[in-house]
This record gives C-alpha cells, sequence and structure tokens, in this order.
C-alpha cells in the first residue's frame, strides 16, 4: 500500500481547485449544497424564494388578465398593455439565454470536476479511493440533472419565443387598432365640427330673422299707439260717458220691445189657434195647466163618435212648429206631465178619411206650489208616497190594497210591508212618465218601468204628488247620468 504525506494531499487538492477554476466563471459565490436521498439519488436543497414569482408567470398572469378584459379596455389601452408584455418577453428571452451560458459553465465545471476525481482515484486507494468514487458518482448525478434542467430550459425557451411572437403580432394588430379607430375619430371630430357649424349660422340666421320681424312688430305697435292717442285726443271723456248712456238706454230699450214683439206673436200665434178651432168639430176641453187633464169632445152632433175615431197626441215646441209624437197618448183624456209645461198639445183625429187637429191656445202652464214642494222633498234622504197599483205589466191588478213607492236618490222601491214588488237602481233601461192611457185618474197616474219586462201604472193621493214624484225622481236619476223619460220619447234636459 502507498502512503500519501498529508503534504502531497494538499498539494494535489489545490492543484484540483487551480486547474478547475481557471477558465471557468461562476454564477454565484458558493457551489450548491446537495444531499443524497433514496436510491442515492441527488437532491438539491430548496431555495428561499426571497424575490417572489419569476417574470415568466407575472407575463402569463398579465396576458390572462388582458385577455379576459379585453372587451373592457380601449384600444390604445390594449396596445399599450402588449407593448409592455412585449418588453417583459424580451427580457425574459435574454434571461434565458443568460441561463444557457451558465448551463453550459456548469457542464465545462462537472466535466473538469469528473476529471479530476478520476485522476485523484488512481493516485488513491483504501478509503480514500471510495470517497474520491463516491464523489464521481455525485459528480455524474448531478451532470444527469443539469441535463434535465437544460431539456426544461429548451422547453421554457421555446415557449417564451412563442409567447413573444403571439405578444409582437398582437401589438402590431392592436397599432392597427388604435390607428382605424384614431381615423374614425377624426371623421366623427370633422363630422361634428360641421355640424356644430351648421347649427351656429341657422342660430345666427334665426337670431337675425327675430330682430328684424321684432323691429317690425315694435313699429306697427308705435304707429297703433300713436292712432290711439289720436282718437283719444279726439274725443273728450264727457262725449264718451254720454255715448256709454246713451247705448245703454237703447239696449235696455231694445230688450223691452224684443219681450213685447215675442209677446204679441204668441199671443197672435194663440189667437189664430183659436180661430182655427173655432171652426172645428170638435174643441179640447179642461185646465190646460199641469195637475188637470185635457178631454177631446164634439162641438156639434154632426161630429163622429170618438170611439170610432183614431186619436194621437202630440207636443210642440213654443218656439217651433217640429212635431213629437206621445207614444201610448191615443185616448181622448190625456193628463199633461211635467215634460209638458211649456209646450203646446196637440190631438190629431182621424175619421172616415178626414184629419182633424185640435191644439191647446197656448202652452201648459205649470202647477201652482210645486216646485217649492219639490225641493223641500229634495232635502230629505229618501221620500215615500202612498199609491195604488193599477196595472202591472200591462194586465189590471187586482187588489187595490196600499203600496208605499220609495223615490231615494240612487234607486226606486215599490213595497208593501216586508214584501218588495220591486227595487232598481237608475239605469238606461227604466222610464217614467205619467200615464198615457187614458181615464178620469189619469191626472194622479203615472207609468213606471223599473227595467224590461216589468212595468207599473201607479195612481197616487193627489196630481200633485203624481207630479212631484216625476219630477224628483228625475232630477235624481240626472245626478246619476240617467234621463228618465216615457217610452220613444226625446230627452228634453
Amino acid at each position: 500500500m502507498t502512503k500519501v504525506s498529508p503534504e502531497f494531499g494538499d498539494q494535489m487538492q489545490m492543484q484540483a481547485v487551480l486547474s478547475v477554476s481557471a477558465d471557468v466563471s461562476f454564477g454565484s459565490d458558493r457551489f450548491p449544497k446537495y444531499k443524497i436521498g433514496a436510491d442515492n439519488q441527488i437532491l438539491e436543497e430548496a431555495k428561499e424564494d426571497k424575490k417572489g414569482p419569476s417574470l415568466k408567470e407575472v407575463v402569463e398572469q398579465e396576458t390572462t388578465q388582458l385577455v379576459e378584459q379585453q372587451k373592457r379596455l380601449s384600444v390604445r389601452d390594449l396596445a399599450s398593455k402588449f407593448d409592455k408584455n412585449l418588453a417583459a418577453a424580451a427580457k425574459l428571452s435574454d434571461e434565458a439565454k443568460l441561463r444557457e451560458v451558465a448551463s453550459l459553465e456548469g457542464h465545462v465545471l462537472l466535466k473538469k470536476l469528473r476529471d479530476a476525481l478520476e485522476s485523484l482515484r488512481g493516485r488513491l486507494a483504501g478509503r480514500n479511493k471510495e470517497d474520491v468514487e463516491k464523489a464521481i458518482s455525485m459528480v455524474e448525478a448531478l451532470a444527469v440533472k443539469l441535463t434535465q434542467k437544460e431539456g426544461e430550459l429548451i422547453q421554457e425557451k421555446f415557449e417564451v419565443k412563442k409567447l413573444a411572437n403571439y405578444l409582437k403580432q398582437a401589438s402590431e394588430d392592436a397599432k392597427k387598432l388604435v390607428n382605424q379607430e384614431r381615423s374614425f375619430a377624426c371623421a366623427e371630430i370633422e363630422s361634428a365640427r360641421a355640424v356644430v357649424q351648421r347649427f351656429g349660422e341657422a342660430l345666427d340666421e334665426q337670431e337675425r330673422i327675430s330682430q328684424t320681424s321684432g323691429k317690425q312688430e315694435l313699429e306697427e305697435l308705435m304707429e297703433e299707439i300713436q292712432e290711439a292717442r289720436r282718437i283719444k285726443l279726439l274725443h273728450q271723456p264727457s262725449k264718451v260717458m254720454d255715448m256709454e248712456h246713451e247705448l245703454r238706454a237703447l239696449r235696455i230699450h231694445i230688450r223691452e220691445k224684443s219681450t213685447v214683439s215675442v209677446k204679441l206673436q204668441r199671443e197672435l200665434a194663440m189667437s189664430k189657434r183659436a180661430e182655427e178651432n173655432k171652426f172645428s168639430i170638435y174643441e179640447l176641453g179642461g185646465s190646460e195647466t199641469l195637475g188637470s187633464f185635457l178631454r177631446v169632445q164634439p162641438r156639434s152632433d154632426e161630429a163622429p163618435e170618438l170611439s170610432k175615431c183614431s186619436i194621437q197626441w202630440c207636443r210642440l215646441p213654443s218656439e217651433g212648429s217640429r212635431k213629437e209624437i206621445i207614444a201610448g197618448a191615443n185616448k181622448s183624456i190625456y193628463a199633461p206631465e211635467p215634460f209638458d209645461v211649456g209646450r203646446f198639445l196637440e190631438a190629431d183625429i182621424v175619421s172616415n178619411g178626414q184629419n182633424v187637429t185640435v191644439m191647446t191656445a197656448g202652452p201648459i202652464e205649470p202647477a201652482v206650489g210645486l216646485g217649492s214642494y219639490v225641493e223641500t222633498l229634495l232635502r230629505k234622504p229618501n221620500t215615500e208616497f202612498n199609491v195604488v197599483i193599477s196595472q202591472m205589466n200591462g194586465q189590471n191588478y187586482s187588489s187595490r190594497s196600499v203600496h208605499l213607492f220609495h223615490v231615494g236618490k240612487m234607486r226606486m222601491k215599490l213595497c208593501k210591508g216586508w214584501i218588495t214588488k220591486a227595487r232598481e237602481s237608475y239605469s238606461t233601461s227604466m222610464q217614467l212618465c205619467g200615464f198615457r192611457g187614458g181615464g178620469n185618474s189619469a191626472a194622479k197616474s203615472l207609468f213606471w218601468q223599473a227595467r224590461k219586462g216589468q212595468s207599473f201604472v201607479l195612481v197616487f193621493e193627489s196630481e200633485r204628488e203624481r207630479n212631484a214624484a216625476i219630477t224628483l225622481a228625475r232630477r235624481y236619476a240626472l245626478d246619476c247620468n240617467v234621463v228618465l223619460a216615457g217610452p220613444e220619447d226625446q230627452s228634453f234636459i
């Protein structure tokens, strides 16, 4: 066995170190620490990352954010981001090149270290030789690990290059979009500027026209004022007052003359109708006032019997000659109702092909005291009248018992005790008028159709109550936007 002195070992170690480090530049000032794991694998100790994520991770993260925010960012901001990421990719490419150089230096260092250990193993023996062989195996393992790192570095370099090309193309596209948007914006600005200029010219023209028209109107107003002042100076205040008094007196005189003229025309028409009725074979008997009844009666024995004649009552407005037929009034007796007040009544008699007409001498006069009586009833929420049912649904009613006829503000009701014959609210299907079927009790009777298919003829205790019930019901119905009238009657309210 060869004995090796300590001085010889130190000398060999110095030669190995000098031969290895003479032409190699190290990336750090100390050799990395390794340890042997399971199956004699060399494991490198984990390094503490004090600088945060790598530049590649930052670039990938920002690229992902850019893709997500592409719809929200403007093209100019997008181009700026792409430029920044392009610069970062270039920096990453430079860093990869530096790491490639450092990897090459590591291979050279490991080769020289292995050569030194091989030469040292040939000189040593025993336990020291085993240590050198162990060190040689560690160096070989480091070489394998370094080769793996180089493969990863090549793949990373390829990805970085691909990312840089993508960012470069995206940056160019963004610049094109920026230029296109800039051209569009310039065109829109020019168009808006032209529109503003046109609006300004239109406003100037409108202002000029308004100023011209305003001056013209002011001149016309000044001329009118001057004319009014001239007229005022020509007429003295006393003369104007005298003229106003004369005009007022003339108006009063004309109104009086007009009233007298209307009265004379009415009297002339009445006398003319009386003259016509004088030579008629029939005449009207009875008072021409509300609350009474009119009867057609013959004037001579030569007149045909009324039972063999056809009779139709009509009403005529006092100011015209338009005839309105009273539906159902075809008997010799007719009792005027509140609608007939102020109108002429006429009876057309047809016998043996001969037509005879008789007419009232004047319009129907209102009943005395009926207006004040109705006003008194209007102060009550409901008004009741004692009535007797004469007919129901067109048929004579056998019972002559007394019923109560309620006239309310919203509806009417006919009942006897707890039994209700009819109760209906005011509606367009409801009808109410004086009884037109003749008879001596016609002035006390009214016709009421509560609804279609249900009608009554009611007889009151007096003519005043019958007319008050009709007037009161029509007033309440009018408040409900309903006009109560008889069959086929026109609206007089």
